[in-house]
């Protein structure tokens, strides 16, 4: 998968809420999706479908412990969007720059 797929994949996850709200919780640090439950008002099985999805998108790694899977977050897929995301406000901020020149501003 090249970078701008990777990008895209980590946009599709995060485009939905219960998404955002698992990478949130897994901030503070490594949960079983049972854990994650007990946070949020959706089942175990369905915190397991969006964390199948993160996985997918490369936000989070599973680890076996025993019968626990604990599930932390992955931090290149996010650099990658962040570095993506200044380069766009980079751009942005040269075309505004040169809008302001031409104004006479």
């Amino acid at each position: 998968m090249n970078r701008n797929d990777r990008i895209d994949a980590v946009f599709s996850a995060l485009g939905d809420p219960t998404r955002r709200r698992v990478v949130r919780l897994l901030s503070r640090g490594p949960s079983t999706a049972t854990e994650l439950a007990n946070d949020l008002p959706i089942s175990r099985q369905a915190i397991a479908k969006h964390l199948s999805a993160l996985d997918e998108a490369g936000l989070v790694s599973a680890e076996r412990s025993g019968r626990e899977v604990r599930y932390r977050l992955t931090p290149g897929p996010m650099a990658d969007v962040a570095s993506w995301l200044g380069d766009v406000g980079a751009r942005w901020d040269r075309r505004l720059e040169a809008l302001r020149r031409h104004l006479g501003g």
